[in-house]
């Protein structure tokens, strides 16, 4: 068996998997995975496949990131499926309603990602493929990746840190949960947020770099049949309003939707580029007039193979996914805390994987061989 370093610098074709943020919406996400793993499981006859088999880097933001933690140490798709559902109620079970302090106390949340993933640290050898935690450090405003890359600059300073603390540090969304502070050695510390609170939302433009800049260890050659990006979200939600809701916003109005305004941008933003590079055979229609960039390639090549999987939140899709009878509550999905939407939500992301997951999107120079 190949060490971790053996796997991220050997040659041949790398698949990456990068998931989004989104709350209690991250079990749309794990329907996915659940149907991925299914599929790579038939197909090699082999029941104990785990995604961190199959892809050579995970990465995620914020939810995404504690599921992808979990992915990295070896858990299956459905046993975090069940652990997540639970850490939801447990976390977003009861308000703290004290003046300048965030909504939600941040020990039931430090407990549940302690008992998942116990004393591990981000360089521990239990994680067995490539891992990045996409946050925000807040007091110098620029993005993190905390990896776990042998051959990265700062591994050896960062490679002690608890594997917990690291997801936490990605999960501290502003208003929900006060700022991670952790030592980064040469006697630094660090205040980190929510790594949503950047471009990286949606982080699979930012894995592709990780992956390929040569500022970063990985440095893996791209092209069509060298690189697979799988992107998953944990649904969209069209927002509609009116004239006149829009144009009577005060300034506290605006205050609370600038920066859902922005983030969902920064998604779009990652998806139009990441569809302009690649030749998707699940592309998205960006707006009525880019449309879905079928017709368009940025470099006459692709530079890899792309693959982005979410589910629109609306009633017509619910209707057709045969789930009418969550059309009522679809407003309430806009609100990434309501535990109590864990389950309908979790039924979205199984019925949407089921139509769009398709095994031959897995063949090719991507149809690994497993001993």
């Amino acid at each position: 068996m190949k060490t971790l370093l053996e796997r991220l610098t050997c040659e041949g074709p790398k698949c990456i998997l990068a998931l989004d943020g989104g709350g209690v919406r991250g079990a749309i996400t794990l329907g996915f995975l659940e149907r991925i793993e299914q599929i790579l499981r038939t197909r090699y006859q082999k029941g104990d496949v785990r995604l961190c088999d199959y892809f050579d880097l995970i990465g995620g933001t914020s939810t995404g990131a504690i599921i992808a933690a979990g992915l990295a140490v070896g858990m299956e798709a459905a046993e975090i499926k069940q652990k997540f559902l639970d850490l939801g109620r447990k976390v977003f079970g009861k308000k703290q309603w004290r003046k300048y302090k965030a909504l939600y106390h941040v020990e039931p949340l430090k407990k549940e990602l302690t008992t998942l993933f116990g004393d591990r640290t981000l360089g521990d050898p239990s994680i067995k493929t490539g891992l990045c935690i996409i946050t925000k450090r807040a007091d110098r405003r620029n993005t993190w990746y905390l990896i776990n890359h042998p051959l990265g600059k700062d591994y050896d300073h960062m490679s002690p840190l608890l594997l917990a603390d690291a997801v936490r540090a990605s999960t501290a969304a502003p208003i929900y949960f006060i700022p991670v502070r952790f030592d980064l050695g040469h006697g630094e510390v660090g205040a980190f947020v929510d790594g949503a609170v950047s471009m990286a939302g949606n982080p699979a433009l930012d894995l592709f770099l990780v992956a390929t800049l040569s500022g970063f260890p990985f440095r893996w050659p791209i092209g069509e049949e060298r690189l697979l990006l799988v992107s998953v979200g944990s649904g969209v939600l069209r927002w509609r309003s009116t004239v006149d809701h829009v144009v009577d916003h005060r300034l506290w109005d605006w205050a609370i939707e600038i920066p859902s305004i922005l983030m969902e941008d920064a998604s779009w933003r990652n998806q139009l580029l990441l569809q302009l590079l690649s030749r998707s055979p699940t592309p998205w229609e960006i707006d009525p007039d880019v449309g879905n960039l079928a017709s368009d390639l940025l470099a006459g090549e692709p530079a890899l193979s792309y693959l982005r999987y979410n589910v629109l939140l609306d009633a017509d899709n619910l209707e057709q996914l045969q789930l009418t009878e969550l059309i009522p509550h679809l407003e309430s999905f806009r609100n990434i805390s309501a535990a109590e939407n864990s389950s309908a939500l979790a039924a979205i992301g199984e019925r949407a994987a089921e139509k769009v997951v398709q095994d031959e999107h897995f063949l090719g120079a991507f149809d690994k061989i497993f001993a």
